[in-house]
Parts: C-alpha cells; structure tokens; sequence
C-alpha cells in the first residue's frame, strides 16, 4: 500500500501547473512587463480572429466555435502551462482530423472528440511522456506537417473558388475528383474576393508596416465582397452561409454576440435534430480521432514549446505543458471550443511582438472576446473566400518547403525516404498511420546504419605468437550488428592459413552489448575449435556489466578477460596465470 502511494505521489510530482507563470514571476514581472503583454496580446488576438473563425468552418462547425476555442483554452492552457509564450487555440493542424469527425459525428462528436483528446493528454503528462517528442525524427515531422499543408490547401479550393460542392468525400482522392468535377461552377465574386485576399497577405510584408497583413486583407477582401454583393454579385460570407440558434430559441445569421454558453458535449443534437447513443461502441469508434487529435497536439505544442524557448534562451516544462494543453480540451468542449494546441505562428508572432509572460495569452483571448460581443455583427460579413485565402497562406507555411529542399540537399536517401513515406501517408490516409510508419522506418534505417558501423580490423600480434590472432571490434555490439560481425570473425579465422590456437578480440571501442550481442558470442564460442581459445580485453562498462549478467552460460565462462593486450599476450606466453 505504501509503495503505491510513493508511486502515486512521484506521477503527480512529474507535473506542476502554472509553471510558466511562475517562472515569470520570479524573475521580476512590473509594470513595463505588463504593458508589453498587453501590447503582444493585441497583435496576436488580432491575428487570431479571423483565422479561429477560418479553422472552424475548415473543420465543418460553425465560426462561433473557432472563437470559443481561442477565448477558453487561450486562457486555461496559458495559466497553467508550461511554456511563456505559447498561444494555444484552434490550428490548422487539427483540419484534416476534425473535418472527418464533424462529417459523421456532428457538433457532438467533435467535442467529446475533443474531450477524450484532453483525458489523453493530461494520463501523457502525468506519465512523464513529455520528453517523447525529442525521438521524432525532423524528416516525420516534416514530412507529416507538409501533408497536412497540403490537405489543408486541398480543402480550402472549394470555398476560395465558390464552387458548388455539397458534401467533400472522406479520402483525399475523392475530394481532389470532387474538385476537379465541380470546376465549371465557380463563382467569379469569390475568386476575385478570395484572390486579393491572398495577394494581399503575400505581399504585405513589403510595406514594413507594424500591424500583422491577417487584418488588413481580410478588411480589403471584406469591402471588396460588400462591393460585388452591391452591384448584384454573389459572394458566400458567414453571414450569408451561417445560422445560429440560442437556448432560449433566439435565431440569427452569422455569429450570436453573446458570452459562449454552458453545454454538455454529449447532449447535443444533430442537424436533424437527433441525439448521438453514446455507448462503448460508439465511444470505441471515437476514441481513434480522439488520440490522433492528442498525439498531435502534443507534437505542435511541445514543438512550439522548443522553437520559443530557441528565440527567447527560456526553458519550458513539457509535461506541465501537456498536462496544461489536457485541462484545456477538457474544459473547452463544455462552452463549444474545438479542439485546441499551441499555434506556433501565433506563439512566434507574441515572442517578436514583445510578449514576457502568459499574460499576453490571457490578454489575446480577452480580445477575442471583445470582438466576439461587440462585433459580431461586422464579423458576419467576412467571405468565405477571405477565410480561404487566410487558410491557404498558413497551409503553404506547415508545408515547410525551404526546410524539405534543405533536408534533401544534405541529408541521404534514408531521410529522403521517410520524409516521403510520412507525406504520402498523411494526404492518402492520417496522420497517426503517418507518424507510426515513419517513426518505425526511421528506427529502422538508423538501425541498419548503426549496425553497419560495427566492424572488426586485425591488428598485427607479436612475432613469437604466431598461433594468434588479434582483432580490434569498433561499434556497438547489438542484436542487429552482432551476428554479421561475429559470423565474418569466424570465417576469418578459419581461412587464415595457419594453425590458430588463441583468438584475441580487443573491446575498447565496444560502448553497448545487449543480449543479442551475448548469444552471437556463445554462439562464435561454440563454433571455435576445442583447442582454441578466446581473450577479451579492455571492457567498457556497460559491456562488462553485461557480461558479468550473463556469467552462467557456459560459453561466457570458456572466455579469458583481461585489461589489455600486454596481459593477453603474457597469458598466452604462460608468464602469467591463465
């Protein structure tokens, strides 16, 4: 009983809430502090208004929920996180996840999607899982992060060109068909709105203005669209293509300006005004969304998480950031949030912004809100090809293409490899398939090139020993290199031309020997001659510690060990004691 509650007691202490803002706080946090903050919090909210609302509908709900997100896990997962300066809120990441799950689950689904994603995230953290994210390889996450781009962009054409689709398929090939299909129905508005949209927010930089081009373009896209709808135009907006309904029966079009309400997850009906049964079954056909939604939001907040900490010389808690991210998609779901992580380039536009503590985080979501309850009205004019254009720009930024032309350019075939396998496999199917071949692959091919590190090279023994012969093993001694190094020894010693009674193998450059290194040497052991011989010298630790371990087998004890080669070659000589 004792020791269960030692262990118990060790989980909880692996994770400490609102670290980051501790950490803030102890270094000294003033009025000038708090002035940046506000400052960042603003740009970044500004910034985080239209792309909450764009994620949303790329995720098949509403906008409304897009802000709810940004508003309750912007504050919860910045209090108690891990991290100073991530901005945590619904990302482009999560599309390619969600949409599916809103497509046959609903409003419902997605959040007790949601919700079992946060359940997921917090067991991660108090189990101490935050470290795991440093053996992902950078070609997995590349090669993930740019099929998602690329799926994202994919879903984005449909709204940027007007097209006329009713339901987009599931796969990713029946959507580009559904695509290809629906071409000949454009709508013109929304590709002009949608196209100046883009270009604006691709070439905003150029005026070396302050203030984030995300506002500017939308502003522009928005009173361009109110133009063509003037004139006679169609142009699908989020008024015009969005509704609402409040639980005192009040209707509207596009965003209610009103505090997000109170709502049970499982409780909510469908379109056609069903509950979703929420037994085992359907739990059970959940629960694999559920964990690719935490699995990758525990990758992109921990990612961003290290890239802050780069640009800032800060140190963040991954755990307490997981555990703070596992809080966040609990509460979230029960006042309408989706899904929510850290956004890196929201969390990057706060450090460059100014921002010193989670403050900013808090102060971002604040305005979210404001924005949500005093202009809602003007947010319901936004087009849908805006929201696009908006979604297509954060797309072709996951795609990291400069990173992946920088990948290839120095990195080998076996990089190249799985930066592909994960691509393809993350459009053609997930990206938990994705992320599981690719680190398996990886592990893999590192393995092969390990193993083929170990070889052994002869050394010249003394003049009067010529019964022996001297070989130096340079690599790691493991189940995958053991059996080919010691299998080429035993030729080599048998095809020497000369009667071989001691066969020396020098260990200094031996740092691992693992059980399937042990049995390819009882097994070489077994192969000599009943006259030879075997010394083994100079022993790292952890090989030595290993061979101690495997001290019963008879083969380990026919072995002669000793220091080095001088007292080998005295035991050979006989002027020491064998």
């Amino acid at each position: 009983m004792l020791k269960k509650w030692f262990l118990t007691k060790n989980i909880f202490l692996a994770v400490r809430p609102f670290s980051a803002l501790q950490d803030s706080f102890k270094v000294g946090y003033g009025k000038s502090h708090l002035i940046r903050d506000i400052i960042a919090g603003l740009t970044v909210g500004v910034i985080a208004i239209p792309l909450s609302m764009a994620l949303a509908i790329a995720s098949g709900v509403p906008p409304q929920h897009g802000l709810y997100t940004a508003i309750v896990a912007g504050i919860i997962i910045a209090l108690a996180g891990g991290s100073r300066f991530n901005i945590s809120g619904p990302t482009a990441a999560f599309v390619v996840i969600l949409y599916p799950v809103t497509q046959q689950f609903g409003l419902s689904g997605l959040l007790m999607a949601t919700l079992l994603s946060g359940v997921i995230l917090v067991l991660m953290a108090l189990f101490r899982l935050g470290r795991l994210i440093e053996y992902i390889p950078l070609s997995v996450t590349l090669g993930f992060t740019c099929g998602i781009g690329i799926v994202i962009a994919t879903l984005q054409i449909k709204d940027f060109l007007g097209l006329d689709i009713a339901t987009m398929p599931a796969h990713y090939l029946g959507k580009v068909q559904a695509i290809f299909t629906a071409l000949s129905t454009i709508n013109w508005a929304d590709t002009a709105v949608g196209a100046v949209t883009l270009i604006l927010l691709t070439q905003w930089h150029k005026f070396r203005l302050a203030i984030p081009g995300h506002l500017p373009a939308v502003i522009v896209g928005t009173l361009l669209s109110i133009t063509l709808i003037h004139f006679g135009f169609d142009v699908a907006t989020i008024g015009s293509s969005f509704a609402y309904t409040l639980s005192d029966g009040t209707t509207g079009y596009g965003i209610p300006n009103v505090l997000p309400e109170f709502i049970l997850p499982w409780n909510i009906p469908n379109a056609n005004g069903e509950v979703i049964t929420w037994d085992f079954n359907t739990l059970q056909a959940l629960l694999p969304a559920a964990f690719s939604m935490a699995v990758l939001g525990a990758i992109e907040s921990l990612l961003c998480a290290v890239i802050l900490d780069n640009m800032t010389s800060t140190k963040h808690h991954s755990n307490n950031e997981l555990l703070a991210q596992g809080l966040g998609n609990i509460a979230s779901p029960f006042l309408g949030g989706i899904t929510a992580t850290a956004a890196i380039a929201r969390s990057a536009a706060n450090v460059k912004s100014g921002a010193v503590s989670p403050i900013s985080s808090v102060v971002h979501a604040l305005l979210v809100l404001f924005s949500l309850l005093f202009f809602a009205k003007a947010l319901s004019y936004l087009p849908l090809s805006s929201m696009a254009a908006l979604l297509l720009v954060v797309a072709w930024n996951m795609a990291n293409v400069g990173q992946i032309v920088q990948l290839i350019r120095r990195s080998g075939p076996n990089e190249i490899a799985v930066l592909l396998t994960c691509l393809v496999l993350t459009v053609i199917f997930d990206m938990v398939i994705a992320i599981t071949v690719g680190v398996l692959l990886a592990s893999l091919l590192f393995i092969r090139t390990i193993a083929e590190m170990t070889k052994s090279f002869e050394i010249a023994q003394p003049e009067d020993l010529s019964d022996t012969v001297v070989y130096r093993i340079s690599g790691p001694l493991f189940f995958a290199a053991a059996d080919n190094l010691f299998a080429d020894l035993h030729e080599k010693t048998t095809h020497t031309g000369r009667d071989i009674k001691h066969i020396v193998l020098q260990c200094d450059a031996v740092t691992v020997l693992d059980a399937g290194g042990i049995h390819a040497l009882t097994r070489f052991v077994q192969h000599m001659l009943p006259e030879q011989e075997l010394h083994m010298c100079n022993m790292q630790f952890q090989p030595l510690r290993t061979i101690v371990k495997s001290k019963k087998a008879k083969e380990i004890n026919k072995i002669h060990f000793s220091t080095n080669l001088d007292v080998v070659y005295r035991k050979i000589r006989g002027l020491a004691k064998v």
